[in-house]
């Protein structure tokens, strides 16, 4: 007698050939999120170009090994068996780029390598426990978290394009400076009096600063990625602006704007090594700071999780959803151990599978394999670092615009009409979150350990909103509405 057992499309294998194809698909679809972050970061610790090209291989590598660790799963506690793709997530920048400025260079590397190492033990430890917290994070909140986010990472993205963050516009003008001095010290020892300067200290603006070249370049990038979306279809539409900084690149290259050195001299093969830039350091508030972060994020994989598993088919249950959340935390340990960051499932990569329409898990496992060797490649991670800030910035205008657009997007399943609480509870979060923005030194008169928790915006909303929403709406449960605000998500 013969027994044929049905196998799951999630859990169906593919041919290898098409595997692989589907797999560089996802990798493709992830790529320029992938590497904005270590970017970002790399650069406001102020880390030579090579340390930079390491945290860009080493998050490759981790995107991979975590994305293996979700897809195929390792023993009943770990991965969820669906088809997700993991990288780094941009709820995190805000908090670490707050402690690169406070602390820039490797002993800054080395903290936030600790305090990510320290939110992952933690993240693992409360993963069972945040998989019922949904009720505190219904689409208001997350919509309006994940609005901030895009909208704080909207600086860094203009700064790209600028040619660097605002404070480099200008600076100290010596000559005319030393000519002060000496001018109010003559004046001073006539006079008898104290030494005073006769006006502001004078400032001489940055030539590299707003260049029109480079902001040319950057719009470029800009209105190429538009054209495409608008007139492309399908994969090449999904990955446009991987295409217009490829675009921005070759343009740069023809003005003799971009050096290939570095990518010269980078090995063809090399092995992701822990702890690269020493024993990391842990500090306690950093540490919570991040762990904070670390439950917004997994309260955001629940609703990615619940979505993923609607489109599938394939249903999950309460240990299910732990898992996948213990995997966000083992994703973000194994970043802090590797020299790298916390890690999420990306939203782009669960919109693809409705797209395309292909369950199957394997297919993120190929997508792993693919950004492992991607990882272990130096000269990819040399050729990214070596794209100018000034290409960068078009696509970053489009990346983390999306972002905000998407946190917009999940608002717009909001009942706004019929509870005007949900309009305080929005406004007031981003009022918080824009602090940090408007306000760099607010936290001049508090204590210094207190300093990276309040300069995030993104932590500030995050603790406002969930906080707005009990007063306002209490707890309840609405797991339905957290999918459907999860479907509106495309971008990360």
């Amino acid at each position: 007698m013969n027994t044929t057992t049905t196998v799951h499309p999630v859990d169906e294998k593919l041919p290898a050939g098409r595997l692989a194809a589907l797999g560089l698909q996802h990798v493709l679809v992830m790529y320029a999120g992938a590497i904005a972050v270590p970017l970002i970061v790399g650069r406001a610790l102020k880390l030579t170009p090579e340390q930079v090209a390491m945290l860009i291989s080493a998050d490759l590598f981790c995107c991979g090994l975590v994305t293996l660790v979700q897809s195929f799963g390792v023993t009943r506690w770990f991965g969820i068996k669906l088809p997700v793709m993991m990288g780094v997530t941009f709820a995190a920048v805000g908090p670490m780029v707050a402690f690169a400025n406070a602390m820039p260079g490797v002993d800054g590397a080395r903290a936030i390598f600790g305090a990510i190492i320290g939110a992952g033990v933690i993240s693992m430890l409360i993963a069972p426990i945040v998989s019922k917290l949904l009720r505190f994070f219904p689409p208001v909140v997350t919509g309006t978290i994940i609005a901030i986010i895009g909208i704080s990472l909207m600086r860094v993205g203009v700064g790209w394009a600028m040619g660097g963050p605002a404070p480099l516009a200008q600076s100290v003008d010596v000559p005319k400076l030393v000519a002060m001095v000496d001018g109010a010290k003559a004046a001073a020892a006539a006079a008898s009096a104290p030494v005073k300067l006769a006006g502001p200290i004078p400032m001489t603006n940055n030539p590299g600063y707003g260049a029109l070249d480079n902001m040319a370049v950057a719009a470029a990038v800009l209105v190429f990625i538009l054209l495409l979306v608008k007139y492309a279809k399908g994969f090449v539409a999904n990955i446009s602006v991987l295409l217009g900084i490829v675009a921005g690149c070759a343009v740069a290259m023809a003005m003799g704007k971009m050096s290939f050195d570095k990518v010269a001299k980078a090995h063809w093969f090399d092995v992701v090594t822990p702890f690269a830039f020493g024993m990391p350091t842990f500090d306690i508030v950093m540490i919570l700071t991040m762990t904070l972060v670390m439950i917004v994020v997994m309260i955001e994989s629940t609703g990615m999780f619940l979505a993923l598993s609607d489109i599938t088919g394939k249903k999950i249950g309460q240990p299910e959803l732990a898992a996948g959340l213990r995997t966000d935390g083992l994703g973000t340990l194994i970043g802090g151990i590797f020299n790298t960051f916390p890690y999420t499932s990306f939203s782009q990569n669960v919109g693809l599978v409705g797209v395309t329409g292909v369950r199957s898990r394997w297919v993120c496992v190929a997508g792993g394999v693919i950004m492992i060797v991607l990882g272990m490649l130096p000269k990819m991670a040399a050729f990214v670092e070596a794209i100018p800030q000034f290409v960068l910035g078009g696509a970053g205008l489009v990346m983390f615009g999306m972002v905000a657009a998407t946190g917009i997007r999940i608002l717009s399943t909001v009942d706004f009409k019929g509870n005007r609480h949900n309009l305080y509870i929005v406004a007031l979060s981003i009022g918080f979150g824009l602090i940090p923005l408007v306000a760099p030194r607010w936290t001049q008169q508090m204590a210094h350990g207190l300093h990276p928790l309040l300069e995030s915006g993104i932590l500030l909303t995050a603790v406002a909103a969930v906080v707005l929403n009990i007063f306002f709406n209490g707890a309840r449960e609405d797991a339905r509405a957290a999918v459907e605000a999860a479907k509106t998500a495309e971008a990360h």
